[in-house]
């Protein structure tokens, strides 16, 4: 038989490129239109101070003990919560069971005022038995309730939880999000019943009190406050850590603020710096969970505190999610990166060389879906673990990427697949190419062979910074600019 090798990506570190910059900058003006000059942004001094006390803030944690993992984007990653961990794991779905919300916090990135039907990733489950099958065709190991307020619909909720649980046993990490204003000791015990194992309080919508957090620390088995970092709440955040590991809190989780056109009206009245990045972030809130995390280790408050960045999420869960679509639609010619896009690498030349390297292929015993003709005799897809066995000398090499995407219907603009999961209950799996089809010149790609067999690291230019983006995931936080 043909021995299959496997490749894989190192992350990468370095900086944007002015180009990807100003791509970026022109993509946060243009989801704002108008209002966009209504917004500070950080000026070069001010950009250069805060990346210096980002630094320093970073190692003074390293030397508290503080662990920074997934990629330089998450900390302290010593005792996350487990449906952190699940998340981590990139095995994690969010229900939103409805929309509708009894609380209007400035910092909520959405409406919530309707209802509606509970959706997760574009699809909607009238059903619990529906949505018990999403989760088990795609393997996910922890499940999350959240809304608006799930407790709105307290019946709708429990039925959910129940479903999942009588399902999977204790195979599955159940939680729960809530503002807590609606709990009491009866619903805490059904919810419990239920199945729940986590519960986690936005307490920033209550004024961060505690009453409620307390009480659910008496029923459920892991209590969790998951909050943003607001800056100026810094000092009461402070008094609060102790507060909360006092009344049974098993972890705390802060946010980075990030600025979206529902919540713009209620953060421009305040006193913030925004970010440029791939969505408009807040710079104080950043730096304020760093300042809580140090000031817990400092004074040995015995509370895991858990920075969850902007760039944590929109990194490693949209990943997460890549690579549970990929396989419903990857050709056995393609590669999935490290980063979840489907890569094809293309030989082109002369068709009788194409022919004949086909032909070595088979020859050598490759298993006949690792190599497709791309419509055209002159052009043949391999898989990358048929590269040892290329003729390099005669062909051009060709490197295009794609990215597999769940949607509740056809949109007939890509190829895709029907996922059937209940009689009543199907989705769709588009593939959709994500970059032109790039050329890399002969020494490019022996460079990029070299990658690939894992002999040497990608050269750290411009002219690589497309590829990066689709092979590996980017280290290190944000960059501030």
């Amino acid at each position: 038989g043909f021995l299959v090798r496997i490749f894989s990506f190192r992350g990468f570190s370095m900086g944007l490129s002015e180009d990807r910059k100003r791509q970026f900058i022109e993509e946060n003006r243009a989801e704002y239109g108008e209002r966009y000059p209504l917004l500070r942004f950080a000026d070069p001094d001010r950009l250069a101070a805060a990346t210096a006390e980002r630094e320093q803030l970073l190692a003074e944690l390293n030397g508290l003990g503080a662990v920074c993992g997934y990629g330089g984007t998450k900390l302290d990653c010593r005792r996350l919560s487990p449906g952190c961990v699940e998340c981590g794991a990139g095995a994690w779905s969010c229900l939103f069971i409805s929309g509708k919300c009894n609380r209007d916090c400035f910092y909520c990135p959405t409406s919530q005022d309707e209802i509606g039907l509970p959706t997760t990733n574009t699809l909607s489950f009238r059903r619990p038995r529906d949505y018990v099958a999403y989760l088990e065709r795609f393997g996910f190991k922890g499940m999350s309730i959240s809304g608006g307020e799930p407790l709105l619909t307290p019946g709708r909720t429990l039925a959910f939880i129940a479903a999942a649980r009588a399902h999977f046993g204790k195979g599955l990490h159940i939680w729960l999000y809530t503002n807590g204003t609606l709990l009491d000791r009866e619903i805490l015990r059904r919810l419990r019943e239920a199945g729940l194992d986590e519960i986690r309080f936005d307490i920033g919508a209550a004024d961060y009190a505690l009453k409620k957090v307390a009480l659910a620390a008496e029923i459920i088995p892991c209590v969790t406050v998951e909050i943003p970092a607001i800056p100026e709440e810094f000092e009461l955040m402070k008094e609060k850590l102790t507060e909360m590991r006092a009344v049974g809190v098993s972890h705390l989780n802060l946010h980075q603020l990030r600025l979206t056109p529902h919540n713009f009206d209620k953060l421009i009245r305040r006193d913030y710096t925004y970010l440029h990045g791939e969505k408009v972030t807040v710079l104080e809130s950043e730096l304020t969970a760093l300042r809580l995390i140090r000031h817990g280790l400092e004074q040995g408050i015995d509370l895991p505190v858990n920075y969850c960045s902007f760039v944590y999420k929109n990194r490693f869960q949209k990943a997460a999610a890549r690579r549970r679509n990929a396989p419903f639609v990857k050709k056995g010619f393609e590669d999935l990166t490290e980063s979840g896009y489907l890569r094809t690498l293309t030989l082109f030349g002369d068709t009788a060389l194409i022919a004949a390297q086909s032909e070595r292929f088979r020859q050598a015993g490759a298993a006949a879906e690792l190599w497709s003709f791309g419509g055209t005799k002159e052009r043949l897809s391999v898989n990358a673990s048929l590269l040892p066995l290329v003729e390099w000398g005669n062909f051009r090499l060709l490197v295009g990427y794609g990215e597999a995407a769940q949607m509740a219907a056809v949109s007939y603009r890509h190829p895709f697949v029907e996922v059937k999961l209940t009689p009543t209950q199907k989705l769709v799996i588009e593939k959709r190419k994500v970059c032109r089809d790039m050329e890399l010149s002969t020494e490019a790609a022996a460079a990029f062979l070299a990658v690939l067999g894992k002999e040497s690291p990608l050269p750290e230019d411009d002219y690589w910074e497309e590829i990066r983006r689709y092979e590996g995931l980017a280290q290190g936080p944000q960059e501030y600019f």
